[in-house]
């Protein structure tokens, strides 16, 4: 299985606690996801978010409706966590999330492993625009939200 990485980073103005506390509440994965994806959580919240925490969503990929579920692989507050694909439209998907303290805010770091049906010619023409767009999107809400 043929995998693609992705990454990003950003840096905000805020203390690495009050970062990852917003990272943490899994309710604004709603307000980081492009309304274009129709993306909702449907696991009741709160969510306490801890090493094997599932959660289920839906969503819109090019108008195709999808479930996928999530669970946190790794937890280490205020530095790290990971979260895994358990069921949705990837073959493989891993995202790992860092944040570190930084010139008097925190960087945050995205680096995400995945793999997906079709190869390389369905992720270069599909899949690794949507995931450029939808992080970029993330990244100017971040910033307005937290910058």
């Amino acid at each position: 299985m043929r995998t693609y990485r992705f990454s990003s980073e950003l840096w905000l103005p805020r203390s690495i606690t009050e970062v990852f506390a917003f990272f943490s509440d899994a309710g604004n994965l709603e307000r980081l996801t492009p309304p274009w994806l129709n993306f909702h959580i449907l696991t009741p919240r709160p969510i306490a978010m801890a090493v094997g925490t599932r959660i289920q969503y839906k969503l819109r990929i090019h108008g195709v409706p999808v479930r996928w579920e999530s669970e946190i692989s790794a937890w280490r507050p205020p530095y790290f966590f990971a979260d895994d694909q358990i069921r949705g439209p990837y073959r493989l998907w891993h995202h790992e999330h860092s944040f570190q303290e930084q010139e008097h805010g925190t960087l945050v770091r995205d680096a995400v492993e995945y793999a997906v049906l079709g190869g390389a010619l369905v992720n270069r023409l599909l899949v690794a625009p949507d995931v450029r767009q939808i992080f970029g999107y993330r990244t100017e809400v971040l910033r307005k939200l937290l910058g």
